[in-house]
């Protein structure tokens, strides 16, 4: 694969993908704060087909799985695919790679009763493409959930605000701690809030509901300092939105 802005997270994952898988489980921000957040607006699946959008290690995909939902999931780092794969394993979900900057073009249109996105737009330059894919492959009335980093946190952190303007997308890269040595090098896109908001209605999306999720008591235990931290300001936004 070329390095693109396409291939991002594919550059970022690819190298420490066993890493991630192993501390994500319990890593406070995803599962003291993000993923409690982001799952709770995707509710009930009992009985639903689900798409599994940027699945990871398929975390989100075993519980998915775990509640009574068939799940179809991708990934575009094949050793999240095989993670996740492994995972799911005697379970109803099927994993594929698949690039969400591309045409999800294996998927029928009007397949899908619930889809899922859980932190992986922010490796995705242009969103309305990708929520355009996103409602073809949804049946009218399904919902669509997806989290991103807060784009006015990564504004106001001099490290990922860049040199342009709140409304310019720009490009940046961190290197992530508490996932072991050496420390991943990951790059990410900021945007304003605007534009993905907007995109998601010129899509044919219908905005449902908007969180900027709390830590849960739980994190008060795993880490008091970030639950202070995170108790004052979100660090991401949970969204919901209905096919019309």
């Amino acid at each position: 694969m070329n390095e693109s802005t396409q291939s991002i997270g594919h550059m970022a994952y690819s190298g420490f993908a066993d890493r991630y898988a192993a501390a994500v489980t319990t890593k406070p921000h995803n599962a003291h704060y993000e993923r409690p957040a982001t799952m709770s607006l995707l509710g009930d699946v009992d009985g639903l087909r689900v798409l599994d959008a940027g699945c990871g290690p398929g975390i989100c995909s075993e519980h998915l799985a775990r509640n009574g939902a068939a799940v179809h999931a991708f990934d575009i780092t094949p050793q999240m695919v095989d993670l996740a794969r492994h995972r799911c394993a005697e379970l109803p979900v099927e994993v594929v790679t698949g690039d969400l900057a591309a045409p999800l073009d294996w998927l029928p249109a009007q397949s899908f009763d619930k889809i899922l996105c859980s932190l992986a737009l922010d490796y995705v330059e242009d969103l309305k493409p990708v929520f355009s894919e996103f409602r073809r492959v949804a049946r009218v009335g399904a919902r669509l959930v997806f989290s991103m980093a807060h784009p006015m946190r990564d504004w106001m952190d001099e490290r990922t605000r860049g040199g342009d303007t709140y409304f310019t997308t720009s490009r940046f890269g961190l290197y992530w701690s508490g996932f072991g040595e050496p420390k991943p090098y990951v790059q990410a896109y900021r945007r304003p809030l605007s534009d993905i908001l907007n995109g998601l209605s010129e899509s044919g999306w219908l905005l449902d509901c908007f969180v900027e999720p709390r830590p849960l008591p739980e994190m008060q235990v795993a880490s008091e300092s970030l639950y202070a931290e995170l108790s004052k300001a979100p660090a991401f936004i949970c969204v919901r939105a209905r096919c019309q």
